[in-house]
């Protein structure tokens, strides 16, 4: 059965409210026309995260979220793993000078809009990236 889990690694942190997360994201994807598949959020601490960027990226710098891409495009199901640097959230949050928890909801659906075939490595494709961010955002419930 199709799921969206959430892990802990090396780190000691609460998701709140996780089926209201869950939700939020199935009607993401729904919107999206695309079908849930397996999807895990894996919250961790930089110097995690930075051992898996260097192992299977190659890329020796901090960053908040990797996305491990697992999709069938055959079928619309989208799954991966998605590691996020709850070290990283925090400080992007104080920097931006917002809430916690909004980044870490937008670092969140990031990752999902990267399974949903999204990419961002372009000034195009960041720019839609962060618009359909806010789209996602504007639909949490009790936010």
């Amino acid at each position: 059965m199709p799921s969206i889990s959430f892990f802990c690694e090396d780190i000691d942190f609460i998701l709140n409210r996780k089926l209201v997360i869950k939700q939020w994201i199935s009607d993401v994807i729904s919107l999206e026309n695309k079908i849930k598949g397996n999807i895990s959020f894996i919250f961790c601490n930089d110097e995690y995260l930075s051992k898996i960027n260097i192992q299977y990226l190659k890329h020796d710098t901090l960053t908040d979220i990797i996305t491990f891409d697992y999709t069938d495009d055959n079928h619309g199901k989208i799954s991966g793993d998605i590691f996020i640097s709850i070290d990283r959230v925090k400080e992007n949050a104080e920097k931006l000078d917002i809430p916690f928890l909004n980044e870490l909801h937008r670092v969140m659906i990031h990752g999902v809009l990267h399974l949903m075939g999204y990419k961002d490595k372009t000034k195009t494709s960041k720019i839609l990236m962060h618009q359909k961010e806010d789209k996602c955002l504007s639909l949490q419930k009790n936010n």
